[in-house]
């Protein structure tokens, strides 16, 4: 007979035979106050799958030096201009970018300063791993 799997989930530390329950119960007790709400784990975890792509992230690098066209990205990633404008949609639906109409050109841009610091971080981290 198979255990079911959410039985087991729902098991505490003590029933499990952890035996340290009592040593982490201030950090448990922590963290079950600071948690955040499910939706927002969710949230988080959408936003980090659209930096699961290697054209996006050579996106944000590009814009992470400043404003350019979509021309200028294609150009710069060795792109068609038509795949750079998917991402762009995106990063865009994602708030990662944002874009501002310069008479018929469309500029991108970082869409704040977290987006940046999202990215160095991830990619020190990277450096830091790689070292």
């Amino acid at each position: 007979m198979q255990e079911n799997p959410k039985a087991r989930s729902t098991q505490t530390a003590e029933e499990a035979g952890c035996g340290c329950q009592a040593e982490h119960a201030h950090t448990m007790a922590k963290a079950r106050r600071e948690m955040p709400a499910v939706e927002e784990l969710y949230d988080l975890s959408e936003l980090f799958k659209v930096f699961g792509d290697t054209t996006r992230i050579r996106i944000l690098w590009a814009l992470s030096e400043g404003e350019m066209c979509v021309c200028d990205l294609a150009e710069l990633l060795e792109m068609g201009q038509s795949a750079v404008s998917h991402q762009l949609r995106l990063l865009r639906q994602a708030r990662l970018v944002r874009c501002r109409r310069e008479g018929k050109t469309s500029v991108y841009a970082l869409d704040d300063d977290h987006v940046e610091k999202i990215f160095k971080l991830g990619l020190s981290h990277i450096e830091e791993l790689n070292g």
